[in-house]
């Protein structure tokens, strides 16, 4: 799949009923495209992650209600596309996490792999530094905003916790990079 289906596809899927979850997948998007100078090989893979990453909240393709799992199928089963982009979105942003949460992790791990550290800690710089609005933030902003929008016991709110040093590390070695570049 290429940069182009990948951002029809995710206008087709969460532009009209999502328009919010759209403009973040925007945002995503050019935070991958500004990588693209250190990911080399990688470049357009992450580009089309970002594009995708959120499609499984879409109300035409969501089954399970983990908007990751439900992507990366969606990806894997309809859109027969690549293994490693399909891997990308449903382990995006410590998805793992999240998926035990929710009894999930086995469906999750069994059907899905973990791609390269750099280029998960690239997809969760890009989605951790863009806001529901598209707008740049920091990782640590970004948590803020998740961790007061679900509020304190939420099922998201403990899968974010749970995950903030990874995220915060991942920022942090992807603006190493990009300060090496």
């Amino acid at each position: 799949m290429d940069v182009t289906r990948a951002r029809d596809l995710a206008r087709r899927l969460l532009e009209e009923p999502l328009p919010r979850r759209w403009a973040h997948s925007q945002g995503v998007a050019a935070q991958a495209e500004r990588l693209a100078p250190i990911l080399g090989d990688d470049a357009e893979l992450l580009q089309c992650a970002a594009w995708l990453h959120d499609i499984g909240y879409s109300p035409t393709i969501s089954k399970t209600g983990f908007h990751p799992l439900d992507g990366a199928r969606y990806l894997r089963d309809v859109e027969h596309a690549d293994r490693k982009l399909c891997n990308l979105v449903a382990h995006h942003s410590c998805a793992l996490i999240e998926a035990e949460e929710r009894s999930l992790d086995h469906e999750l791990s069994e059907e899905f792999g973990v791609e390269d550290g750099e280029l998960v800690d690239a997809l969760i710089y890009c989605d951790m530094t863009t806001t529901p609005d598209g707008q740049e933030t920091t990782a640590g902003e970004r948590l803020s905003e998740i961790l007061s929008r679900y509020g304190p016991g939420h099922v998201v709110s403990r899968s974010i916790e749970r995950a903030a040093p990874q995220i915060q590390a991942a920022e942090s070695a992807v603006r190493a990079r990009l300060a090496r570049w």
